[in-house]
């Protein structure tokens, strides 16, 4: 498989790359499409028609009850309950086949974390989390230590993201990380991981693009390499 062309293929992918890792038995995933000016929204809304069959056994849960609100309004009735984080007294219910939580952040982790132990073996799947903002609740080593080890037990199983303007960092299960480098006309793989690429795994991959396109580029993606680390 490429990479994405279009937003709709990059949608179709996320689809595909949950079916891949459910059916290898990988229940708890992680899908992340970070692009600029994404309506997290829609981008919901598209990748739930996955679990169009499951009907009211689908559970989607925001981080807060005003989220919530917002897509019950934007989407109108849907045959799943759409819910905050914190919103219900038992958010897991025995009846419930698959639980989808979008853009949840570190204030919500805690609650998701016992979650996702609650639901067992049951899909727990979270869209574009924002677990690692640490501008949301600081950079305490306690909360950091609890994101990092729930975080852990995710499998990437879908991740797009620009490095630079003509270059990404993408996962589509099962293929190893990848980054690619689009042309006019086509587009080339720069380098392959069997695991998620650290800062220093992606700065030795793009060092003959940097040096090749001068400083001002090799600074950008300084910056962005430090701010995937937070």
């Amino acid at each position: 498989m490429l990479p994405p062309d279009s937003l709709e293929t990059a949608y179709s992918q996320a689809q595909q790359a949950t079916q891949a890792a459910l059916q290898e038995g990988k229940n708890r995933l992680q899908i992340e499409i970070l692009l600029p000016d994404l309506n997290t929204m829609a981008f919901a809304a598209n990748y739930l028609s996955l679990f169009t069959e499951l009907g009211s056994d689908l559970k989607v849960f925001f981080a807060d009850a005003g989220s919530a609100a917002l897509a019950r309004r934007e989407w109108g009735e849907t045959a799943y309950s759409v819910r905050g984080v914190n919103e219900l007294l038992t958010p897991i219910e025995p009846s419930d086949r698959a639980i989808v939580i979008v853009a949840p952040t570190p204030v919500e982790v805690n609650a998701i974390e016992q979650m996702c132990a609650t639901a067992g073996d049951r899909p727990f799947i979270l869209l574009n989390p924002r677990l690692q903002d640490v501008a949301v609740v600081g950079i305490g080593y306690a909360g950091r230590r609890l994101r990092e080890r729930f975080l852990s037990t995710l499998e990437p199983c879908y991740y797009l993201r620009p490095l630079a303007e003509t270059i990404i960092l993408w996962r589509c299960y099962p293929q190893p990380w990848q980054i690619w480098q689009y042309g006019e006309t086509t587009a080339a793989c720069l380098a392959e991981f069997n695991q998620r690429p650290s800062r220093e795994d992606i700065e030795r991959a793009l060092a003959p693009q940097s040096k090749a396109h001068g400083q001002g580029l090799f600074s950008r993606l300084r910056a962005f390499l430090r701010a995937l680390q937070n």
